[in-house]
């Protein structure tokens, strides 16, 4: 009985078509970064900091917040979409991060502007693992890195195309309509994955079942893997030059370049849309590898660590003698470093991850990423004040990619990978059939 209940729980839902809700997991990712990197554009917007009077490092803590609510709700959400399912954890989180990014529009005041950051962020953090839980159950090692490429193009035309819509929407209205607008715009993508995406909630017995399941991976073999350690190192390296990218390159293109608004939108979306389309590429290559009889640990440890060394270009940017030199690197960089992106996410989150651990460990794994985000917004803007140019935190991130590409030749090996517990099948199996007395 256990083994035909766990079969049920793996298997997709014959009247749900499971590249059709990939699709809607992008989209939704995809919503989520337009409404997290918003905020990007409005603090290159002058009216927006006088009203608040922000410094420097003040715009680097406010980019920050989101962060660090994000990365503390990353491990819950995970352990609920192992135990709850994907659909109604992540339905009703959605709502709430629409609703909150909306209310950014409507604040006065610093410290309210923070708190819509910090409720973004907690309901925001339920995407990546509700993802990977639902990746873990549709799709084989030869399709992972397709399916991985298609989601990772959601956190990349995110901010790709919010940096222009949000920079035109601000200078021909305000920033304020433009909080509200991306935040309320978003809730149409609830229609969709209401309709198409199956109801996982589970039964009790599937319940027990998922409970028992999950106990067999527990976290303290999370933390005693070099494998998760290496993920956890290579996730922070990677997410800190993207969110840098999202949190201050309008900045950059502003006030080093002398870009105007709108076209420093323009020149954001290129850099992430290349590292969109590099990513898809990338995570198709790979799989064609893996499917022809290449290991898949070598195939994607090769990718990754060709897109950290392409990702350190970006300092070519910061000494370029003139704009089109600055611009051109720009975008070079970030499009490399795509070549990390799809083969990274399934390496350290799914490949060398038992099933019965996917969403705990991508939970601890978006720790790491979020915490990126929160040093990096903020270790940007420090080093930016001190150093009085946008010199330095490029040099920030030539050392962390660096340090990626190392961790990952390094650590990330199939004989470092979490451990599995054995369980008394006898006890799996009462605990599936288990029913409250009347």
């Amino acid at each position: 009985m256990h083994q035909d209940t766990s079969a049920r729980l793996r298997a997709p839902h014959r009247n749900e078509n499971r590249w059709a809700v990939l699709v809607l997991l992008a989209l939704g990712l995809m919503i989520s970064f337009v409404d997290r990197t918003s905020l990007s554009s409005a603090l290159a917007d002058k009216g927006f900091v006088r009203e608040f009077a922000l410094s420097s490092v003040e715009r680097g803590w406010l980019n920050s917040a989101f962060f660090w609510s994000y990365g503390l709700m990353q491990m819950p959400m995970g352990w609920v979409v192992d135990r709850y399912g994907v659909k109604w954890p992540y339905s009703v989180c959605f709502l709430l991060w629409c609703l909150a990014a909306a209310a950014t529009g409507m604040v006065s005041t610093l410290s309210a502007l923070i708190l819509m950051r910090l409720l973004m962020g907690m309901a925001e953090a339920v995407a990546v693992p509700a993802t990977y839980r639902y990746l873990a159950n549709n799709f084989d090692e030869t399709k992972k890195g397709t399916a991985l490429g298609i989601f990772s193009i959601g956190g990349k035309m995110g901010p790709a195309l919010g940096a222009p819509i949000a920079a035109s929407i601000i200078v021909h209205h305000s920033w304020q309509v433009m909080f509200i607008a991306t935040g309320l715009v978003g809730l149409l993508w609830l229609l969709p994955w209401l309709s198409l995406t199956r109801n996982d909630y589970p039964s009790q017995g599937e319940l027990a079942t998922r409970v028992h399941s999950a106990s067999s991976v527990p976290l303290r073999n999370l933390l005693s893997s070099l494998v998760v350690w290496g993920g956890l190192v290579n996730n922070f390296c990677y997410s800190y030059f993207a969110f840098y990218c999202m949190t201050w390159m309008p900045a950059y293109l502003v006030e080093q370049r002398g870009l105007s608004l709108e076209r420093s939108g323009l020149y954001t979306f290129f850099s992430f849309a290349g590292i969109a389309i590099v990513a898809l590429l990338a995570g198709l290559a790979a799989d064609r590898l893996i499917a022809r009889g290449h290991d898949a640990v070598l195939v994607r440890k090769s990718f990754i660590v060709a897109g950290f060394l392409g990702g350190t270009t970006v300092l070519l940017g910061a000494y370029a003698p003139n704009l089109q030199m600055a611009l051109f690197w720009n975008v070079v960089s970030l499009s490399l470093l795509g070549l990390v992106t799809a083969n990274n996410l399934a390496l350290c989150k799914l490949t060398l991850i038992p099933k019965q651990a996917v969403g705990l460990n991508t939970g601890l794994q978006q720790v790491a990423t979020s915490l990126a985000g929160g040093v990096s917004a903020s270790l940007s803007g420090w080093l930016l004040h001190v150093g009085g140019s946008y010199t330095w935190p490029m040099l920030a991130i030539f050392v962390f990619l660096l340090a990626g590409a190392t961790s990952t030749a390094i650590l990330m090996r199939r004989k470092w990978a979490p451990k599995v517990n054995d369980i008394a099948p006898q006890a799996v199996q009462a605990a599936a059939v288990t029913r409250p007395s009347a």
